[in-house]
Parts: structure tokens; C-alpha cells; sequence
């Protein structure tokens, strides 16, 4: 059994549009499936999904959202750093909302027990509560449905690269079958540029979820769905298809949001792939933050036929503020950035974009604010000692 079982469902709420939502508490106490764990949680990560879950849904990526943050007046004992240091921190309940909270593992635990009808009890209720439209549950909707969660998975961790967003536990319990970001433990947002980058603090040695590995993870992880559902279709095949879906809409959504976060029309592979490339490397050499080289990449008017200003007075200007260590930039970085610039300003110039319209392009999908972990530690250190004020701007401003 994966997970600390602390999350309980309070039941659903219909509104009169028909859309179903489903309200779970998280940290109330002790549920059935708990086991010897209290069940509590504390409010120093309850504030991190509380925020971390509205910040995802205005930025436009698929998640469970946050109702609610109650304290509750009691002390709850955590180990944060996992160094056998425990100590009291404030109680807290977050009450989580989402059209489901059924995730890929549901489906996992009756096939490893070999609980065959209540797999396919399972199955029938997801697809004709959420997936309605696939029509009455079969052996083929069984693989439509499938195909649907590749897709839909697939487009979620589009958007995770978009925004520099890293789950930090992709386990298949934590995987939503409606493609929906779910269960905000030790994620982190990329500050500097790095694919090897985990928030996780118990997976630093293998890094399994890896910002890099994101893509990866997922594909593995539907895998392990479709294993399980295999006594519901009866062969294999039907599923590799949905597996090869989840391929072709991962490649073809992240290349077209490359294109979107660079501003250009549509991505041309002869062209973009090895723009991209490069960029991505450049942003390996010196620390680099992700979010506003992006923001202040849109900013300079490359569309002119003017020649790119020597390298350093863009770094003192808009770029240098994406710079942690400004005395890391050498001279032959700035040559190497000069001409991925020229590079970046020919393919602009050959797709007609004009500076207006690329930075409306490159604003609407690049972020302006994240939740930064220094941020949401401010908003954590004031909230334990009765403020909320930071928690409430911060909710405001993401």
C-alpha cells in the first residue's frame, strides 16, 4: 500500500450544472486506512498545497483544487528533514476538491488481489461518471477509456514542463486517472535550469522523479495501469495502442509549447529541435532562472534587422536579471548566447512575428509569479505564528 491513507472523502456535491465535485479532507485524523499513522497533518505543508494547487489552476495546468485551510489548535509531531529530529509543529486540514479522486493505484490493489469484479465495478463507475461520453463500459470503451487517461496524462506533464512545476512523488498513487495534478508532498517549482533537479529530499540519490524524467515517469506509470486492467480487455495489444497515444500527444504537445513559450507560429522540428537544444544547454551553463529568462526573453525587441547588441549590455539589461551569479558569465558564454540570440531572432524574422505579438504569445504561457519555496516558507513561518496575511497575498498574487 502506497501513501500515509490520511485523505477521506466527505462525499459529493452536485451542482446545477450537473458537474460532480467530490470534497476530501486531508489531515482530519485516523481513517481505515491509515494503519498505525495519526492521520494529522501539519500546517507548514498545508499551506504549500493549499497555495501550490490555486497557483497550478490560474497558470492553466489540470489539478485538484484547495476549498479550504483550517487550523486546528492541536500540535502535531513531524520529522521535516527525516534526520530523527521530530518536533511539534501547528495542526491543520485541507479540504481538497476535484470532479475525482480516483487514481491509478485504485485500480492496481483489486488487480494485484486478483478482486476481479471489483476492478471492473471500479472501472464501470469511473468511466460512467467521468467519462460518460465514451458510452456504456466494454471491453472497447475499457481501451477508449485507457487511451484517454494516456492522453490526458500525457497533456498534464506538457504543462508541468511548461511551468517548471515538479511533482517530486510520481508513484501511481498519486497519478489521477483524470489527468489532474494530485497530491502537492515535496513538489518544487525550477528556479535554476536543471532536468536533474528533485524537490524530494528521499529520492536526491536516484533521482527518479527528476524534473527530466517527468515524461518518463509517466509513460511507466500508465504502463502499470494498463497491466492492471488487463482482465477487463483480455489481451495486450488494445493497450499498447494507448501507450503509443501517450507518445505521440507528449511530443506533440510539448513541442508546440515550446513554439508558444518562444513566441513563434508553429514548431518546425528541421529548425526548432536544435534551437531548442541549444537554449536548453545555455541554460545548463550558469545558473539560470527558468522562469525569468523566459519573462525577459520576451521583453527584447529581437524583429528588427538591427544586429544583436554585443552580449553584455543585454545581460546588464532585461536578461541579467535571470542571473544568480552574474560573475559566472564569461566571455565565452556571452558569445555562445549572442549567437543562439541571432539564431533565435533569423527564425522570428523568417515566421513573420512581429515583437507585439510575440510577447503577447510568450506571456500568456510563460508564468510571472511561481511559488517559489522561499516565498511559501515566509508565508509558513508568519502563518505558525498566527498571521495569515502572507498566506492570503500570496493566494492573491499566484
Amino acid at each position: 500500500q502506497l501513501g500515509d491513507g490520511r485523505a477521506i472523502n466527505l462525499g459529493e456535491v452536485v451542482g446545477s450544472s450537473g458537474a460532480r465535485w467530490t470534497l476530501q479532507l486531508k489531515g482530519a485524523g485516523p481513517t481505515p486506512y491509515s494503519r498505525s499513522a495519526d492521520g494529522l497533518a501539519v500546517l507548514r505543508s498545508s499551506i504549500r498545497e493549499f497555495l501550490c494547487s490555486e497557483a497550478m489552476y490560474r497558470l492553466g495546468v489540470p489539478t485538484t483544487r484547495a476549498l479550504s485551510l483550517v487550523v486546528t489548535g492541536e500540535d502535531v509531531e513531524r520529522d521535516m528533514f527525516y534526520d530523527g529530529h521530530p518536533k511539534a509543529e501547528p495542526g491543520a486540514v485541507v479540504c481538497r476538491m476535484a470532479h475525482s479522486f480516483v487514481r491509478f493505484g485504485s485500480f492496481e490493489i483489486h488487480a494485484a488481489r486478483g478482486e476481479n469484479e471489483l476492478l471492473k465495478t471500479l472501472a464501470d463507475y469511473t468511466i460512467l461518471s467521468d467519462f460518460p461520453y465514451l458510452g456504456e463500459p466494454s471491453k472497447a470503451v475499457y481501451v477508449k477509456w485507457f487511451t484517454e487517461v494516456c492522453r490526458r496524462t500525457a497533456e498534464m506533464i506538457v504543462h508541468w514542463n511548461r511551468v517548471g512545476f515538479v511533482h517530486g512523488v510520481m508513484n501511481t498513487d498519486n497519478m489521477s486517472i483524470l489527468g489532474q495534478t494530485i497530491d502537492y508532498g515535496p513538489y518544487g517549482w525550477l528556479e535554476d535550469y536543471d532536468p536533474d533537479w528533485t524537490p524530494n529530499t528521499t529520492d536526491a540519490h536516484g533521482r527518479r522523479y527528476r524534473f527530466g524524467a517527468q515524461a518518463d515517469v509517466g509513460h511507466w506509470n500508465l504502463a502499470q495501469l494498463g497491466r492492471a486492467i488487463i482482465p477487463l480487455v483480455g489481451e495486450v495489444d488494445p493497450l499498447q495502442e494507448g501507450l503509443r497515444v501517450y507518445s505521440e500527444t507528449y511530443d506533440r504537445g510539448w513541442s508546440s509549447m515550446m513554439a508558444s513559450k518562444l513566441g513563434l507560429r508553429e514548431f518546425k522540428a528541421e529548425k526548432d529541435e536544435a534551437l531548442v537544444k541549444e537554449l536548453f544547454e545555455i541554460l545548463q551553463v550558469v545558473e539560470t532562472d527558468m522562469t525569468i529568462f523566459f519573462r525577459r526573453l520576451a521583453a527584447i525587441d529581437l524583429t528588427t534587422d538591427e544586429t544583436i547588441a554585443p552580449v553584455g549590455v543585454e545581460l546588464s539589461g532585461p536578461l541579467g536579471e535571470a542571473y544568480y551569479q552574474p560573475e559566472q558569465l564569461t566571455s565565452e558564454y556571452e558569445v555562445r548566447l549572442a549567437s543562439w540570440l541571432g539564431s533565435y531572432r533569423d527564425r522570428l524574422l523568417e515566421d513573420g512575428v512581429d515583437q507585439e505579438s510575440r510577447q503577447r504569445r510568450m506571456d500568456a504561457v510563460n508564468p510571472k509569479y511561481v511559488l517559489r519555496n522561499y516565498l511559501a516558507q515566509l508565508a509558513i513561518d508568519k502563518a505558525e505564528e498566527g498571521d495569515y496575511s502572507l498566506v492570503n497575498d500570496l493566494l492573491d498574487l499566484l
